[in-house]
């Protein structure tokens, strides 16, 4: 049986309900005859719908909502299909030729008059954990929703590479030096078409100044002090949390000799 991940004209997705709790709906949730108007991303049916055709009794998630409910797997779909909606109402029209676009797989569209494929374009940024002793530099950005403290990021930019990327940002927002820079892990990040790459480093020199006005407040934290910080689906909690739980086994090693 095939799931719906149904997103209304709110961008909200659209959840069934159990005893177990919430997930993305089956044919059994809706009923809603396959037409034109839904596309199909790794065998998941997407589709956009007016909030009046929804069943009232479907609950209403944003996608970063929904990672606090769903099962990991359930979101990072949700996430993909959402990313291919998104693309697709926004890649209407061949930049080659004009004509209207049609899909061709369930992560690309073809022109049918001159042959031009296309796929999706991610938007790649890099975030980064930056190291002082037994401090992590903490920053808040003026574009934070909330008010807590995450980490240093920024867009990679045609013609550099992901460490000249993050030299860079940090350069630009802090003006302080780093080096060692190395990679900790990644994710996408579907808000919309991201992919976000993160990075350790290590202080060098240089005092925080506000370099290019995009932060707000910024210092180095140890791991027994932190302010309110990012929730867990993000990348830079999971770089916090590394740093936490590595400063935790130093100290513990420490007593232990």
């Amino acid at each position: 049986m095939k799931t719906w991940i149904l997103f209304n004209e709110k961008d909200e997705l659209l959840l069934a309900k159990d005893a177990e709790g919430y997930r993305l709906p089956t044919d059994e949730d809706w009923k809603a005859a396959k037409t034109e108007s839904h596309h199909i991303v790794a065998d998941d049916w997407v589709l956009r719908i007016s909030d009046k055709e929804a069943p009232a009794q479907m609950a209403r998630f944003t996608l970063r909502q929904s990672w606090r409910v769903l099962s990991d797997n359930e979101y990072k779909r949700a996430g993909k299909a959402w990313e291919i909606l998104f693309w697709g109402e926004e890649t209407i029209y061949c930049s080659k030729c004009g004509n209207p676009l049609r899909w061709n797989t369930d992560i690309s569209r073809i022109c049918p008059q001159c042959g031009r494929e296309i796929w999706p374009q991610l938007n790649i940024a890099i975030i980064v954990l930056i190291q002082k002793g037994h401090e992590a530099l903490l920053v808040k950005a003026k574009t934070f929703r909330r008010n807590f403290f995450g980490l240093v990021a920024g867009f990679v930019e045609t013609g550099e590479s992901l460490e000249e990327c993050v030299a860079r940002e940090v350069k630009e927002e802090t003006t302080l030096e780093i080096n060692n820079i190395r990679y900790f892990a990644s994710q996408p990040w579907p808000y919309p078409l991201g992919l976000m790459v993160g990075f350790n480093a290590d202080y060098v020199s240089g005092n925080i100044s506000f370099a290019d006005g995009e932060l707000k407040e910024a210092s180095f934290f140890r791991a027994d002090n932190l302010p309110e910080i990012p929730e867990g689906l993000s990348m830079a909690r999971m770089l916090i949390d590394d740093w936490v739980a590595r400063e935790k086994q130093e100290s513990d090693d420490s007593i232990k000799a």
